[in-house]
């Protein structure tokens, strides 16, 4: 699909769900790895995730864009435009839109670098960044942390 087809997709979905014409711009943002789309609040454009349109198809696309769209309209009306808000949760809810995006599998996995245990409890705690050990203590007991073992670069997988 070109960014011009999603555009006319887009005003044509906004007109008729939402009896509201779309007057900003609609783009694919291939940078998008957790979520099928964003609404830009600054610009008030709209960036969709182009994996999820490839691996789910159009139905969990225009599933996607109507959440965007929601959040487009309420913000431009001034009324409550973010997911916790009632007026967003059940204009989703009236229009049809998905309320989570299905995994497009590009997650990025965040790799244990350091494992620490606590010396008193026996606490363990996995972390990508070192822990400053004389500043830091056990969350659980308070007791003292240390290092228990490093994780190099071939090891982590």
């Amino acid at each position: 699909m070109e960014e011009q087809q999603l555009q006319s997709l887009t005003e044509e979905i906004s007109e008729t769900f939402f009896g509201l014409p779309f007057l900003h711009h609609i783009s694919f943002n291939a940078r998008l790895r957790t979520t099928g789309g964003r609404y830009l609040l600054r610009t008030h454009n709209i960036e969709i995730n182009p994996h999820h349109y490839r691996k789910h198809g159009l139905e969990s696309m225009i599933g996607t864009i109507k959440h965007e769209l929601c959040h487009y309209h309420l913000h431009l009306q001034k009324r409550g435009y973010r997911h916790q808000d009632r007026d967003f949760q059940e204009l989703l809810a009236r229009v049809g839109g998905s309320r989570y995006c299905p995994d497009t599998g590009l997650r990025r996995e965040v790799k244990t670098r350091y494992e620490y245990v606590c010396t008193a409890c026996g606490q363990e705690y996995q972390r990508k960044r070192k822990i400053d050990l004389d500043r830091f203590g056990c969350g659980r007991c308070r007791g003292k942390i240390k290092l228990l073992r490093t994780f190099l670069q071939q090891d982590r997988n």
